[in-house]
């Protein structure tokens, strides 16, 4: 009888440590997995900026310059060497090819939007369009960003100090390029990218002459409450803020534009899309309510049910650059821009430069 309890003791301890290996090896191949994602993510980025190039280069100058922001909000060791440092990061510069360098021309800084993503060639036809009206734009590839690898994508500090990064790329164009008008700076942004040109007007609001937001991610306390955990794991990551919502309320509410919406002092204009399938309308309507509470003047305008939801007016549909137009009207009221847009076959003739 002991010789058979022996022996079932034996096969489970064999068990336990055959179970024990595959997890190691399974726990092996998923960080195998996730470092593959992220070589993917850089060659896919390098293919990219090639077709910014085929896609623009007849119109405009494209130039990737290397840039810095500052230092990391929490270092793991900060007695290492090199802690402390100002991170690094890329940025994307458009210039139109038939400026006058002896003239001075208005600068648009857009952030690009998603928790991580990057500014890729799905924005070809709004620089376009804003090249067309002689705009200069710079486009941050702020912490976080994909397509840098993991150490970067690991830097990401969603509604803190990536807003500084894209700050860092205005005040780059405008020491760098002596043909930029620093009174005549404007931001614009779609979600993640609207939340980033909000906060920006907020913390400076001198340094911007104007601001649109696009279904701008407006209330991280609500987000965090309609989105699953996949989605919330993203910001309570230990690389990232490192707490929940209902571990620090507070915290997620200070990288929030609806609860800071008092701090406003620039001209802003904002969209939304009451089918948007990612930015639920309910954000940007705390939002409003928290800028007219605040006593701000500031235009707005709520679409219903458009198609293409989370990217109804980024389309390429006659609808989509109707409503451009009422953003590039607007832009141009503080900016003036030396060849406005009039009329969407102003859009439409862009186009097709």
């Amino acid at each position: 009888m002991a010789a058979v309890v022996c022996f079932f003791c034996m096969a489970g301890a064999i068990g336990f440590s055959q179970s024990s290996d595959l997890v190691l090896k399974i726990d092996s191949l998923k960080t195998r997995y996730r470092d593959m994602e992220h070589r993917l993510d850089e060659l896919e980025k390098a293919i990219d900026d090639l077709m910014w190039y085929q896609r623009l280069g007849d119109v405009a100058s494209v130039d990737k310059v290397y840039l810095t922001g500052p230092p990391l909000a929490r270092e793991e060791n900060p007695t290492a060497l090199g802690a402390g440092n100002p991170v690094k990061f890329w940025a994307y510069v458009f210039i139109p090819r038939d400026i006058d360098g002896a003239s001075r021309y208005p600068l648009i800084v857009l952030p690009h939007g998603g928790v991580h993503s990057n500014f890729s060639t799905y924005y070809t036809h709004i620089i376009k369009e804003l090249i067309a009206q002689q705009y200069i734009v710079v486009a941050a590839e702020y912490r976080g960003s994909t397509g840098y690898g993991k150490s970067f994508y690991e830097k990401i500090d969603y509604g803190g100090l990536e807003v500084e990064d894209v700050k860092a790329s205005r005040d780059y164009m405008v020491e760098n390029y002596p043909f930029i008008d620093n009174d005549r700076v404007g931001i614009i942004g779609w979600s993640h990218g609207g939340l980033i040109a909000l906060m920006n007007i907020f913390a400076h609001p001198k340094e911007y002459q104007v601001a649109f937001a696009g279904v701008p991610v407006s209330d991280l306390v609500a987000r965090m409450g309609y989105y699953e955990d996949d989605y919330r794991d993203l910001y309570s990551a230990d690389y990232h803020i490192g707490k929940t919502a209902h571990q620090d309320v507070n915290e997620y509410r200070r990288r929030s534009p609806a609860w800071n919406a008092h701090k406003l002092a620039t001209p802003l204009l904002i969209h939304t899309n009451t089918n948007d399938e990612d930015v639920n309308v309910l954000e940007v309507e705390h939002l409003i309510k928290s800028l007219k509470a605040a006593g701000k003047e500031f235009e707005y305008e709520i679409f219903q049910d458009l198609p293409g939801g989370h990217s109804f007016d980024r389309l390429d549909t006659k609808k989509a650059r109707e409503i451009r137009l009422k953003i590039y009207v607007f832009l141009a009221r503080y900016l003036h821009p030396p060849k406005p847009f009039k009329s969407v076959n102003d859009i439409n003739r862009a186009a097709y430069r």
